[in-house]
């Protein structure tokens, strides 16, 4: 699949002059899911702002800042209040610190506490190519990530703040159909016992279920999202000092791409991080 987009991003980008700097290879990486139509808009919008910018021609970072602009949207232009930005700087570092050092979590490729749309940070991470599954490790992992922010709080400031918000609603979310559709939990068992959006008709072979039944499931969803939480903790404390190195690396750039966090963080950068501009991807605010 990588191969084959790199292939048709070429055939979109064959009408804009691009800089030598440009790497296919390094597009395809960091675009997983993208279509020829998405690979036109981005390539549309990267020849525009490398117009704007004075370039001769389209350079990797016109590419980079447009992935971000079609992912997050623009900047929303506010200036966070010190103790917001220092707490905002520490929950994006919670997030991508536990993505770093989490076995089967998808590489971060940037951070950043500029607001955007709804969010005052966030933390972005892509797997290497196009997925359509994800082992239960993987799964568990997400779940992890979803909860460094709030972790990272936890452990910083002793106290938590309404802006884990969205990443408790992902990780729930995840946590239900790992125990209810896909057959991760032993005490439910391989059956399906939710249905497909959580609230439309069930999927086929699952049956209305009962109170006891569906207790079970809330359960094992609480179980799945304590033990994470605990993990998280552990290994949040244990590295407190690269979560604080993280966080100011980011108060004073604002923005790190995947070279400059794993710096920041002290840990082995991913193998494709020095390639590969920040994609669209998991966002975690």
């Amino acid at each position: 699949m990588r191969g084959d987009r790199a292939t048709e991003g070429a055939g979109e980008f064959r009408r804009i002059a691009l800089d030598d700097e440009v790497k296919l290879d390094a597009l395809a990486s960091s675009t997983p899911g993208m279509v020829g139509a998405d690979l036109a808009n981005l390539a549309n919008e990267a020849a525009l702002l490398a117009a704007r910018r004075g370039h001769g021609k389209v350079k990797m970072a016109d590419f980079t800042d447009s992935l971000e602009k079609i992912m997050l949207g623009s900047p929303r232009g506010i200036l966070l209040a010190p103790a917001d930005r220092e707490r905002t700087a520490h929950h994006e570092s919670g997030h991508a610190l536990v993505g770093m050092l989490t076995p089967g979590a998808d590489p971060v490729r940037k951070v950043s506490i500029i607001p955007r749309g709804m969010a005052l940070g966030v933390t972005l991470s892509t797997p290497d190519a196009d997925r359509v599954s994800y082992s239960r490790e993987e799964l568990d992992a997400k779940i992890r990530v979803a909860l460094g922010g709030r972790v990272a709080e936890e452990v910083v400031y002793g106290t938590i703040t309404s802006g884990a918000e969205s990443d408790i609603q992902q990780l729930t979310a995840i946590a239900r159909q790992m125990v209810g559709r896909w057959g991760m939990s032993e005490a439910v068992g391989p059956v399906a016992v939710l249905p497909a959006d959580g609230a439309g008709p069930f999927l086929p072979g699952a049956s209305e279920t009962s109170e006891s039944t569906q207790r079970l499931v809330d359960e094992e969803v609480r179980k799945l999202v304590e033990r994470a939480h605990t993990q998280v903790t552990q290994l949040l404390t244990a590295h407190r000092e690269q979560l604080e190195s993280l966080a100011q690396a980011l108060l004073k750039a604002e923005t790190l791409d995947a070279l400059d966090a794993y710096a920041a963080a002290g840990v082995p950068a991913h193998r494709e991080a020095q390639d590969a501009p920040p994609p669209p991807a998991i966002t975690i605010s």
